[in-house]
């Protein structure tokens, strides 16, 4: 089954049956459409990934359990054109993620547990609040007038009140729960690691200490992909994974290159190979990932000499 999600409607087309039909997003819709999911067990549905919107389908359709697998849209679109599907509507979608359901069989996303759904959404209100907050202080310093600089400081003081809660509440979910605290503790014993880019980790990356180091580095995005053919050979560059897990973990990269030995020492070594900074960072993301990863696979906090 292939679910295209819009802001008050979803689309769904079903295979083998060739089925299609749309429904009104809201809890009626999706109450209707698991009572006709239960006749077509077992069944795999596919949904594009929206910034979010499909998080409250997905875990409706997980709560009763069924296999839900969450895509990338360009993997989808690039796989519509293959196929001779150029045209673009919400039902044609609907039907090309149905036979990428059937043909390509990506792997159902694991049931997030309710703590972990409500981390996931702290920390995404966080980086909004920065998002805003960073764009409210780019209007100050443009600003010349009394009154309106007035106004953006009353909101710069309320964002960091707020930024203030919501760290709150994340370290609250964090100390909570054995699992996350336990977590949490081992990354943030890394030199660069701290409480918030560990709760991004904890929460957003799951699979950190699961899969081996090529897998959790092609999940976040910092695997380097070959462009050669024949004789030449392209520059390799990193594409595609979770954005916001390497935006967190480039900051924590940062910071290791000054006070993490192991990260520090093999930024010298690539810089002194004369690699471009944007290279050495992406090479030190994939190095500090990599000792993460092994680090909450052998529950072991940080060990330099380990990790060297």
């Amino acid at each position: 089954m292939g679910i295209d999600i819009a802001q008050d409607k979803f689309d769904v087309a079903t295979l083998p049956s060739g089925d299609s039909f749309t429904l009104d997003y809201h809890d009626a819709g999706i109450h209707h459409l698991i009572e006709r999911l239960r006749l077509l067990t077992p069944c795999l549905v596919v949904i594009e990934g929206t910034g979010g919107l499909e998080q409250r389908l997905v875990a409706a359709l997980q709560d009763v359990d069924f296999a839900v697998a969450v895509v990338n849209p360009r993997q989808v679109r690039d796989y519509a054109k293959g196929i001779g599907y150029l045209a673009k509507t919400d039902r044609i979608d609907a039907r090309v993620l149905a036979r990428f359901a059937q043909e390509v069989l990506p792997h159902a996303r694991e049931k997030k547990p309710e703590k972990l759904r409500e981390l996931e959404q702290l920390i995404a209100r966080r980086r909004q609040l920065l998002d805003i907050r960073t764009a409210e202080s780019q209007r100050r310093e443009r600003t010349t007038s009394v009154p309106a600089r007035k106004s953006i400081d009353k909101v710069l003081r309320c964002l960091a009140k707020e930024l203030k809660d919501i760290e709150a509440a994340i370290t609250e979910i964090v100390s909570s729960d054995d699992t996350y605290r336990h977590k949490s503790d081992i990354l943030q014993s890394t030199p660069g690691v701290g409480a918030v880019t560990a709760a991004t980790l904890v929460a957003e990356l799951p699979e950190l200490g699961q899969l081996n180091r090529q897998e959790i580095s092609a999940l976040v995005g910092v695997a380097p992909y070959n462009h050669d053919s024949g004789h030449q050979q392209g520059r390799r560059s990193i594409t595609g994974g979770r954005a916001s897990v390497r935006h967190a973990l480039y900051m924590a990269a940062f910071t290791a290159r000054r006070y993490n030995p192991v990260i520090k020492r093999f930024a010298e070594r690539l810089e002194k190979a004369g690699k471009a900074f944007k290279v050495i960072m992406a090479a030190c993301m994939r190095k500090l990932l990599t000792i993460l990863n092994t680090m909450l696979k052998r529950s072991t906090p940080w060990q330099p000499q380990i990790a060297g």
